[in-house]
């Protein structure tokens, strides 16, 4: 992507399911001067996503969309054209996006996994590290392409996995590294 020097913050979508602390660590990070996004829309899936909340306290628009046929997938997209959206953030966004969609975004779409990719593409991540006795977990920001979680990767970040470490410990390890990371491989971008 191009360099921010002296342009203005690009219109961005944050896509979301559920609690929404990636897309509220995006807003503040937004907020800064040196963030070359600025958020404009949050989408979700998931009318009951506790993360709907920060359009309110932030006064961000937000939109619930049933992606589960073309018609409203193609109504987002023209809403996202007209918002005259040109980046979008996955972050906790629990559906897989269209061939057509992602195709019609290509290089403007990215997504936060709770892996070290190409390890563990998919859900259960945290379990399935454990299941195998990783020593390391972590969490990756890669492109969306239409294959899952296969897109190029822009950065990582890595975190031990203790012998007592459950799913729930090690998610919140995890979660903690997204919320540094997610704004650096955004920089990355634009820079």
């Amino acid at each position: 992507m191009k360099k921010l020097i002296g342009l203005k913050k690009i219109k961005t979508a944050v896509f979301i399911s559920g609690t929404g602390s990636n897309l509220k660590n995006l807003i503040k990070f937004s907020k800064t001067k040196t963030s070359p996004i600025l958020i404009k829309l949050i989408i979700s899936n998931n009318k009951k996503a506790k993360g709907l909340k920060y359009s309110t306290q932030y006064n961000i628009e937000k939109k619930i969309v049933n992606f589960n046929n073309n018609f409203s997938e193609n109504k987002i997209l023209d809403y996202i054209n007209k918002k005259n959206i040109k980046f979008v953030c996955l972050a906790g966004f629990m559906k897989v996006l269209s061939k057509n969609f992602i195709k019609k975004f290509k290089g403007k779409i990215v997504n936060i996994h709770p892996s070290l990719l190409p390890k563990y593409k998919g859900l259960n991540t945290h379990k399935r590290a454990l299941k195998n006795k990783e020593k390391f977990s972590g969490c990756t920001v890669h492109y969306v392409t239409i294959k899952l979680d296969s897109g190029k990767i822009i950065l990582q970040k890595k975190v031990k996995i203790k012998k007592k470490d459950t799913v729930n410990s090690l998610k919140k390890k995890v979660l903690k590294k997204e919320h540094q990371l997610y704004p650096s491989a955004i920089r990355k971008i634009f820079s």
